[in-house]
């Protein structure tokens, strides 16, 4: 964040503002970009890096800068509610809260028109507070999926084959347990509080919690179904390739319970998976690089999305989102690479919509989801351990006092909260250990600094002027390759400032319909996209997003992108140059997506 404001000095400021109010209740807005109800939530949508203006919306949703005279007149939140007072600097005034679903007005969830209606949401019942299991004295292992043996097998075709008989209603069925992403993630719930806004977990920092907790119940149930209090659910180890980066044979037998014909068939095993996979290359005769190019670049995704690009806690986890606020501020590294493209290349492509893995709605119904997010979660747990930045969880009570509501194995509705989470042997899980080739894969620069010069210089202007005379036009309409000169506000930082601030470029104001899938890639200082691989440091990383829906007239969504980029402009020897070059390439979804700026931005957090 670029700033730090005491919750202290807060409550002084609301206590200041209530005594001089004429009106007897006012309201605090808690962001300039957050909506009211008289708004729709896109509208104020904006980066978490740091608001445009500090305005406040009128009764119309309208900006308006007297804000003064607006809190004043508006309800107050309550003085119960400061939380996280600490991470809104930009508004003096901000208050943040966690988010929660709210459960007693679940409704049905807006997915695509042309496959059958279906209602996602659990039996109604009464909630009861989650309470951490005993310390137990050896930890459940998530074993990694090209491991097993014929016994686990057994055991989880088993335990799987008994939740798919349940009867529909009970909320352990295979299907209510699919549908709680559904519910989730495609507006069945609204925040509490906030009847107009929905509730997304994804593309945020709810990203990792939320799936934490699913995977836990989920696995206490399979676990109680059989008996076993140990049983753990594998992971797909799609980040390792000794035997980890194809579909795990666990999952494609047609005779198991763990199979899912709703698979993309040309991606059977022995393919290898494309960990920022493109929905094109299917249809590329050249599409599909040779075995250890593909090993190479998947290396390096992982190393970009965890390494280099996630060294502080909202590269990593994502953007703030807090209650009251529009959903999907932006996603963190690893949410949107690998995990979108692993989802996106595992799902049918033979479907409308590429289900099941390839649409949130349906994603769930897939057995190979869950291993796949135990993967997504034990990278969380690695991630804490790479040296360099500041790779710790979010202390924000926003965040950690945030909310989500699961059946356990007794049929108990449990209210969960994210500071429960965070730490997963108090869960009383741990990973299997194996290799992690990726941690010491650094990405290799594909051509010279003279080069790179000499590119600059191709836009008619020296660098330093470039972002002052170019072209380009905002907002953007991104149907095309563009390059664009962007400044850079500081220059030859010293260790110690890399290590408290983190480089990021800002792609903001991100907006395109939810409802179609849309990826572009971004790359520093070199044009060539037909040349440069992902195991090139030139390449950036990737915006990629799995189609969904919310309930809602308007269905576009608008977010942000950030990058970490400290380490790659030390990798190319530009840390002295006043601006880089920032190529972006369309690779599905040309002209759906518009960009309303590019900028540089630091983060301490």
């Amino acid at each position: 964040m670029m700033a730090s404001v005491s919750v202290t000095s807060h409550f002084s400021t609301l206590l200041s503002i209530f005594h001089s109010s004429s009106s007897s209740t006012f309201r605090l807005y808690q962001t300039p970009c957050h909506p009211t109800k008289h708004s729709k939530p896109e509208h104020h949508r904006l980066c978490k890096v740091s608001c445009h203006k500090n305005t406040i919306p009128n009764e119309e949703g309208k900006p308006s800068h007297n804000s003064g005279e607006k809190n004043r007149r508006d309800v107050l939140i309550g003085f119960g509610g400061l939380y996280g007072a600490s991470t809104l600097a930009g508004n003096p005034l901000a208050i943040a809260a966690p988010t929660s679903p709210d459960f007693n007005t679940c409704g049905p969830p807006q997915i695509p028109n042309d496959v059958p209606s279906t209602v996602c949401c659990p039996p109604q019942s009464s909630p009861i507070d989650f309470e951490l299991p005993p310390p137990r004295t050896s930890l459940r292992v998530k074993p990694a999926a090209q491991f097993v043996d014929d016994t686990y097998i057994a055991k989880y075709k088993k335990a799987l084959s008994i939740m798919r008989s349940l009867p529909p209603e009970d909320p352990r069925n295979f299907i209510q347990q699919a549908n709680i992403h559904c519910a989730y993630c495609n507006g069945a719930y609204n925040q509490s509080g906030y009847p107009d806004v929905k509730l997304q977990v994804h593309n945020s920092w709810l990203f990792f919690p939320f799936h934490r907790w699913y995977l836990y119940f989920y696995e206490r149930i399979l676990g109680s179904l059989i008996g076993d209090p140990d049983f753990s659910i594998p992971f797909w180890n799609w980040d390792n390739p000794k035997g980890g980066m194809v579909i795990p044979s666990i999952f494609t037998d047609k005779n198991s319970p763990l199979y899912d014909p709703l698979r993309n068939l040309v991606h059977q095993p022995p393919t290898l998976i494309d960990l920022d996979y493109n929905k094109k290359d299917d249809d590329d005769p050249n599409g599909t690089p040779p075995p250890n190019e593909q090993i190479s670049s998947n290396l390096a995704i992982m190393y970009k999305s965890v390494v280099s690009g996630g060294k502080f806690p909202r590269l990593f986890l994502g953007s703030p989102y807090s209650a009251g606020s529009a959903p999907e501020p932006g996603a963190g590294s690893l949410e949107l690479v690998p995990h979108i493209p692993v989802h996106s290349w595992t799902g049918d492509k033979r479907q409308p919509h590429r289900e099941n893995m390839g649409i949130f709605y349906s994603a769930g119904r897939d057995p190979i989801f869950y291993s796949h997010h135990a993967n997504v979660d034990r990278v969380w747990n690695i991630w804490k351990t790479v040296p360099g930045g500041k790779r710790r969880d979010f202390t924000k009570p926003d965040w950690l006092e945030s909310s989500f509501l699961f059946y356990d194995e007794n049929k108990n509705l449990v209210r969960v909260k994210v500071k429960d989470s965070v730490d997963s042997t108090k869960l009383g899980y741990a990973y299997q250990d194996v290799d992690i080739p990726w941690l010491k894969n650094k990405p290799k620069r594909r051509k010279p600094k003279a080069k790179k010069v000499a590119l600059a210089q191709s836009f008619g202007v020296s660098a330093a002027r470039a972002a002052e005379t170019t072209s380009v036009k905002f907002p953007l309409t991104l149907d095309s390759k563009v390059s664009i000169v962007v400044k850079r506000p500081k220059l030859l930082r010293s260790q110690k400032e890399k290590e408290e601030e983190e480089e990021v470029l800002v792609i903001d104001g991100i907006e395109f319909d939810r409802e179609k899938g849309v990826k572009f890639d971004v790359f520093i200082n070199d044009e060539d996209e037909k040349e440069i691989k992902p195991s090139n440091t030139e390449f950036a990383g990737s915006f990629v997003s799995l189609p969904h829906t919310h309930l809602h007239s308007n269905t576009k969504i608008k977010t942000c992108f950030t990058l970490g980029i400290t380490d790659l402009l030390e990798d190319l020897e530009a840390e002295d140059d006043d601006s880089i070059v920032v190529t972006l390439v369309p690779k599905y979804g040309e002209g759906l997506v518009t960009i309303q700026s590019i900028k540089i931005e630091f983060i301490t957090e």
